[in-house]
């Protein structure tokens, strides 16, 4: 079986660090907001493709220096150069950046977004993309596309922002490029907790390793059906869970847990 370790990977656009089977992304431009780039897109979408094959990682924390999230696509290096491109180039960038997207939801790892400062753009999209999102009270998440002349229908947005936050509220956040506050985010929803600032990371890696000390392979099954339900039937989802649960019924870890309830001792999941 074709395998690779992270741990190994160098990647030149942001830090990547793996430890106790948990893999942390951390965009690493500080000094503005940690904008992403034509490299750093690119980067990112193929770490998360391969991450299919990684060994050693079996969750995903993605965060950014400084105190702030990710300010989006970077104005001098990406929005400048856009308004000269043909519409091959700009079909080939809009289908790379949604590549991303596509490869965060169908990497088998769940990720953590672990959001501070300021989310905004394609930042406020990887962080929509990822499985759980931890925020800080001071945390401002902004779709805003409009306000250089797009539409909020960038990157899977339109698809993924309503199931997560309701239709009423995405269209809003969508038609008017206003920041979404932390505590709304909350209440609506977006966020599973929020966290003081110099415990975020503490808290996105804990919750990371417990899912990594989990039943990984029953994990992967669950964010796959998670996403590919979406345009299920009921009838259609639960022949679809019911093939998935056959399946991990045949995986070691599913006879570890039984023996251990038995034995009346936690399970040790390996994976397998």
């Amino acid at each position: 079986m074709y395998k690779l370790k992270a741990a190994e990977w160098r990647p030149q656009h942001f830090k990547w660090e793996v430890k106790d089977r948990v893999g942390t992304v951390t965009l690493n431009r500080p000094e503005r907001k940690n904008p992403l780039t034509l490299e750093s897109y690119a980067e990112l979408r193929d770490t998360f493709h391969k991450l299919q094959y990684a060994e050693d990682v079996r969750a995903v924390v993605f965060t950014g220096e400084g105190g702030n999230f990710c300010s989006g696509g970077d104005v001098h290096e990406i929005i400048g150069p856009l308004t000269k491109m043909d519409m091959s180039g700009l079909i080939n960038f809009t289908r790379m950046t949604g590549n991303l997207v596509k490869e965060m939801r169908t990497c088998p790892q769940p990720i953590i977004a672990a959001v501070d400062g300021i989310c905004a753009g394609a930042g406020a999209i990887i962080s929509m993309a990822s499985d759980l999102r931890y925020g800080t009270p001071e945390c401002k998440t902004a779709f805003l596309f409009v306000r250089v002349g797009l539409a909020g229908c960038d990157m899977g947005a339109c698809a993924i922002l309503p199931r997560i936050i309701g239709q009423g509220r995405a269209s809003e956040l969508f038609y008017t490029g206003r920041a979404m506050s932390a505590q709304e985010g909350q209440a609506w929803g977006y966020y599973n907790e929020l966290i003081p600032k110099d415990k975020l990371l503490e808290r996105a890696h804990a919750m990371a390793k417990e899912i990594a000390d989990g039943p990984i392979f029953a994990h992967s099954m669950t964010k796959k059906c998670l996403h590919q339900e979406w345009n299920q039937t009921i009838e259609q989802a639960l022949e679809t869970e019911a093939e998935a649960q056959a399946i991990c019924m045949q995986t070691k870890d599913f006879t570890r847990a039984y023996n251990a309830f038995v034995a009346k001792q936690k399970p040790l999941f390996e994976g397998n």
